[in-house]
């Protein structure tokens, strides 16, 4: 609506009592922070722009009636699916990659096009810049798809320039095919689930009649309970186990829950009892394992049961080798950067790579996923050859589900280590008992680490938060033990789950926990690391932190990396700014194809990015350095053009940044970012 103009002009007793009223005086800078408001320099300030409010859904453009939209059935969505494929703007993969029409082995009954001159007539123009996978030296798998089709070039033999992706751990058909049919075995983690007394819930259906009978199997599994999803479990039973039970006279191992496992008192007991084991095994004159005592210890079938347990059959756990006997990953003071769900993808990781990261790991993937074989669960694995220090995330509430995931990461991908998420705050992990939910339930935690370490001579670290509800810490109590139940490293998050990342991270809780844990535990702290002197503090401020994880630090400003490094606060121009972007782009179209389909990918990882970046605020334009995380940044202007369309928080200006690298956004293109990037909003959830 216009704005009306006034009929007449205000009084002149009304101008000289707003004349002679005094201009409120501008805040200091110290009361600015007081306020966790980003003290801007005055100069560069300017009024908040005005925008319209956005619209409800469903709602006519006029504000007039509810505009129904009509659900469409899976079978109309299938077609539309299968329609868009027969189209001229899907060409067939093989056709456009050898730009032959013959050479598609499924020829006319191909659900899609080979039309090589229709489809070449209809595509868009190409991008500026070079095929990135041209400039490796390579042959582009894209082929006449290829958004960089024109600096192709044609006239090297196939042979000159090798195709292949250097990327790690890629999902094989057979992997996935095994994992779909539920015939991949997990022997390792089904003994240790056995010998630990726990509720085996992925058991099929060929078992449970088995188990029915107690002549041929032990029923180790009790009731089935369903879980998150069927996960493969095919374990020939073990006679053994089975003769020994029944010869102690005891129960059969018949568990109701996973929190029935023996209760934190008779952990002294139990260590006693493996300390009188390794030292039957050592024996009298020499502290080293001899070859056969340890190969029988550590075989999946030598199984101990204790003889005089008469009331109840309880199985000691699998002797393993030491933490110290396995491979060591030192953390001390090395830049960690945090596993971050969506834009922590492998570009982003090999962004900060070259930016002067030390280890890196995947995003959270849930462990469900992994074992039901899909694909773009999958994906979240895949390490680069720059990732020298590389680890993989994976979630699940059950210590069968996390141990088979563990067992099968160890077979099938290269990693440095795993690292069990017991923080996630989101709703839908915390809701299938997942994620931070495991800290309201310590047994299960303890069955966890148990369970996974065993299956796998790579280190298991674990990520946890400080309580799930605020007020009620419980991460000390873990501290202590998780060591000497498997894990090599702990990561603490100084917030609980009900605060999501609202308010300040609790560093001296998580100094008060690294006092509490063992030499040998790496405690690895994290929350609120934003420049070179957060980093400094904590590892200074307490020996015991081994070093600090960056997570928000680094998606707001990657270059953190660096100035940890040469201990500098950087004040990065918008120049520089703009060159990391383009690595990332390279990055992208070299991980997510150079094709239609690769380069909208990348845009639309580009900026759920350009959320995050968008918070960072000049060195230069501060009075006050360095900038803190949780400062709420006024309206400001940068120092150029370019400058100001990045510190926008504008979805429009992103998509402006994001065609200066990618060209233009295809028609009625619109994007909403995933993630809420304002950690100083109130907290969520209570």
């Amino acid at each position: 609506m216009a704005a009306t103009t006034p009929a007449t002009d205000p009084p002149d007793a009304l101008l000289a009592v707003t004349a002679d009223a005094p201009t409120p005086a501008r805040p200091t800078p110290a009361e600015l922070v007081a306020r966790a408001v980003a003290p801007v320099k005055p100069a560069f300030l300017c009024p908040p722009p005005v925008r319209e409010a956005p619209k409800e859904e469903g709602k006519a453009a006029g504000g007039g009636a509810v505009v129904k939209v009509e659900k469409k059935s899976k079978r109309q969505l299938k077609r539309e699916r299968q329609q868009e494929q027969k189209s001229t703007s899907h060409l067939c993969i093989e056709v456009g990659k050898s730009g032959n029409v013959d050479s598609c082995k499924y020829g006319t009954s191909c659900h899609f096009s080979h039309d090589i001159n229709a489809y070449l007539s209809q595509k868009p123009a190409d991008l500026e810049g070079t095929c990135p996978f041209t400039a490796l030296g390579h042959l582009c798998p894209y082929g006449l798809t290829c958004r960089f089709l024109s600096t192709h070039k044609d006239n090297l033999a196939p042979q000159n320039h090798p195709e292949g992706n250097c990327e790690r751990n890629p999902l094989s058909k057979e992997i996935q095919k095994l994992l779909w049919k539920s015939k991949y075995k997990f022997p390792k983690a089904s003994a240790q689930i056995k010998l630990l007394g726990l509720k085996d819930g992925n058991k099929n259906k060929a078992e449970a009649v088995n188990d029915d009978n107690p002549d041929e199997t032990c029923n180790l599994n009790g009731d089935d309970k369903t879980l998150l999803s069927s996960i493969p479990e095919n374990v020939e039973p073990d006679p053994t186990l089975c003769k020994e039970i029944d010869n102690s006279g005891g129960e059969p191992l018949v568990v109701d829950s996973v929190e029935s496992v023996e209760p934190r008192a008779s952990k002294k007991s139990k260590v006693e009892v493996d300390e009188t084991r390794d030292n039957e095994i050592k024996g009298p004159t020499t502290g080293i394992h001899d070859n056969e005592a340890e190969s029988e210890v550590n075989s999946i079938s030598g199984v101990k049961v204790s003889s005089n347990n008469q009331s109840s059959c309880k199985v000691d756990l699998i002797t393993i080798p030491h933490l110290r006997e396995k491979k060591i990953i030192d953390f001390r003071e090395k830049l960690y950067l945090a596993p971050l769900t969506t834009v922590g993808n492998l570009p982003f990781r090999r962004l900060c790579k070259t930016l002067g990261a030390d280890v890196t790991c995947g995003e959270m993937a849930m462990c469900t996923n992994l074992l039901q074989g899909q694909a773009s669960e999958w994906a979240l694995l895949r390490r680069h050859p720059s990732e020298d220090l590389f680890g993989v995330q994976i979630c699940g509430p059950y210590p069968d589900t996390v141990a088979r995931t563990v067992e099968l990461v160890d077979n099938e991908c290269s990693v440095d280590f795993i690292d069990i998420n017991m923080g996630c705050p989101i709703d839908i992990v915390v809701n299938k008992g997942a994620g931070s939910s495991l800290l309201t339930k310590p047994m299960r935690i303890r069955s966890i680490v148990q369970a996974a370490s065993t299956v796998t001579e790579k280190p298991l670290t674990v990520k946890v938060r400080t309580a799930f509800f605020e007020g009620r810490n419980r991460a000390d109590s873990l501290v202590s033990d998780i060591y000497n139940w498997g894990a090599s490293a702990i990561t603490i998050h100084g917030r609980s789950r009900q605060q999501r990342y609202s308010k300040l991270a609790d560093w001296d809780y998580i100094y008060q926990c690294a006092q509490k844990a063992p030499d040998y535990l790496h405690v690895i702290g994290n929350g609120d690391v934003f420049s070179f002197t957060d980093w400094n503090k904590h590892v200074s401020d307490c020996s015991k932190i081994s070093t600090c994880m960056i997570a928000r630090g680094a998606l707001i400003k990657p270059w953190l990396f660096t100035e940890i490094k040469e201990q500098r606060h950087w004040d990065i121009t918008s120049g520089e700014r703009l060159n990391i972007l383009k690595d990332f782009v390279r990055f992208g179209l070299e991980h997510w194809g150079s094709d239609f389909k690769g380069v909208e990918t990348t845009r639309h990882f580009l900026l759920e990015w350009l959320s995050y970046t968008c918070r960072y605020i000049p060195v230069g334009l501060l009075d006050v350095i360095p900038q803190r995380l949780n400062w709420r940044p006024p309206s400001y202007y940068g120092r150029d053009d370019l400058e100001t369309l990045m510190v926008s928080d504008s979805a429009a200006d992103w998509i402006r940044i994001s065609e200066m690298l990618l060209g233009k956004v295809p028609e009625g293109f619109t994007f909403a970012p995933k993630h809420k990037s304002n950690a100083y909003d109130r907290a969520e959830n209570g």
